[in-house]
């Protein structure tokens, strides 16, 4: 295992991480369109949650960056599909259909996009049911939006102050050429890949845990501040009982993109029984930490703390609904 580096160091690199910035442009996007948690489909959470009267469809989409998609397309493409279907299983349900738009410089330069999204299709066996099409752009560009439904929620918005923080990640796997990734999906079988997504809804459905999230390009402790602002809750994060790969270093992972990566809000009781059912699929999960009634976002080593992130000096997201006094 490499030598952990200065927690306070660590810390100003977390605090500057590209993948944690992005997400305050979220904040900025939100205000301009008079959305928040408050609204009548809270903006904040993975997906959009639509009541529909028998539980909820789910709605999402992502977009990749242009340098991403021209340095490995066909990656970009089943990546599309991927990290689509893991919001869907982050918020307690199961994907029914994805749509692509998709900008491409002739039909040669968007072949491997394409052979990209259709196999992560066919793998998850999702289908890819339409789209838009440009095939005479000078650069690539790719987003994809899928449609979902879950009957019991995960949501950003409830984890508790004592709710333990529990992380489930794919650890079968290695990092993808350039990029942050952690790609642990690509050659495993689709049965096992549907089956690791099951256990989300199965968790919601259960009661196990009523907040989540996947974890996103803000790695670990940035996907947990995001959870623990739309929560109105503090967290602090033990660095030393998060799950991580042999041979990685401490602060490239934190900032880690996994393939299959989730942070759950869970009840101290139900932390065994919840670990339990990833590692039964050969899944490493962890108590890696816990949430409080501060507004602080904390890493610890054991010996010191840092802090990352203090929501009532600055917002990241700004999702979060009006705190309801005690």
């Amino acid at each position: 295992m490499p030598a952990a580096p200065d927690l306070s160091i660590l810390a100003e690199s977390l605090r500057r991480d590209r993948g944690l910035a992005a997400k305050a442009d979220i904040g900025t996007v939100t205000a301009g369109l008079g959305l928040s948690g408050t609204s009548s489909v809270a903006v904040g959470d993975d997906c959009a949650a639509i009541p529909d009267g028998d539980g909820y469809t789910l709605f999402a989409i992502e977009g990749f960056m242009n340098e991403f998609v021209a340095a490995d397309p066909w990656f970009a493409g089943w990546c599309g599909v991927m990290v689509n279907i893991s919001d869907v299983a982050a918020m307690g349900g199961t994907p029914v259909a994805v749509v692509d738009a998709m900008w491409a410089d002739g039909a040669g330069s968007a072949q491997e996009i394409l052979a990209g999204m259709r196999a992560a299709a066919d793998r998850f066996g999702v289908p890819i049911v339409g789209g838009h099409t440009n095939l005479n752009s000078r650069c690539g560009q790719l987003s994809v939006a899928i449609l979902g439904k879950a009957k019991h929620l995960l949501t950003s918005f409830d984890a508790k102050p004592g709710d333990r923080l529990v992380a489930a990640v794919d650890l079968r796997g290695r990092y993808r050429a350039h990029f942050s990734n952690w790609e642990a999906a690509t050659d495993a079988p689709g049965s096992r890949l549907r089956g690791d997504l099951a256990l989300l809804p199965t968790i919601a459905e259960t009661g196990l845990s009523k907040a989540a999230k996947d974890i996103s390009q803000a790695g670990i402790v940035g996907t947990a501040a995001m959870l623990a602002e739309c929560s109105h809750v503090g967290v602090t994060i033990d660095l030393g009982a998060i799950p991580q790969p042999s041979g990685v270093p401490l602060e490239r992972w934190l900032k880690t993109f996994p393939s299959y990566g989730y942070l759950l809000a869970v009840a101290p009781e139900n932390v065994s029984s919840v670990t339990r059912l990833f590692l039964d699929r050969g899944i490493a999960a962890a108590d890696i930490g816990g949430f409080d009634a501060s507004t602080c976002v904390e890493i610890t080593d054991g010996a010191a703390v840092e802090t990352i992130w203090d929501f009532s000096q600055q917002a990241l997201l700004g999702c979060a609904a009006p705190k309801v006094p005690a």
